[in-house]
């Protein structure tokens, strides 16, 4: 299978604007962003999506996690909230196969998403 995009910018063959990264994640603004703060978080490692990890993947997804809730602290969203959204398959709109969460914040969101 060839490198997604979001793996070629995990692995810095891609640029973007990077918020923050560590050996496990990279977390980068959204190119097309559906809130006034929107960045993807995505592991290192190449995952399809939600429906393909297996129990061998959970530290990875509870670092992923700790660090989606850091990244919206450093963005200033703690305080109004913020949302996290994974899309896992192609009628969830999922539209790279790597595994990614959205953070997303800075304005008021509605119920259910649409």
């Amino acid at each position: 299978m060839s490198k997604t995009i979001f793996q070629k910018i995990a692995d810095g063959e891609l640029p973007a604007q990077i918020v923050y990264q560590d050996e496990w994640v990279v977390a980068f603004r959204d190119i097309n962003p559906q809130a006034p703060s929107h960045v993807l978080i995505v592991p290192r490692k190449p995952i399809r999506n939600l429906a393909s990890v297996t129990p061998e993947d959970a530290p990875l997804l509870g670092h992923l996690m700790v660090k989606a809730a850091e990244v919206a602290r450093q963005l200033g969203l703690a305080e109004s909230g913020w949302r996290m959204v994974f899309n896992s398959g192609p009628n969830a709109g999922e539209a790279v196969p790597h595994l990614h969460g959205h953070i997303l914040g800075g304005r008021k969101m509605g119920w259910p998403p649409g």
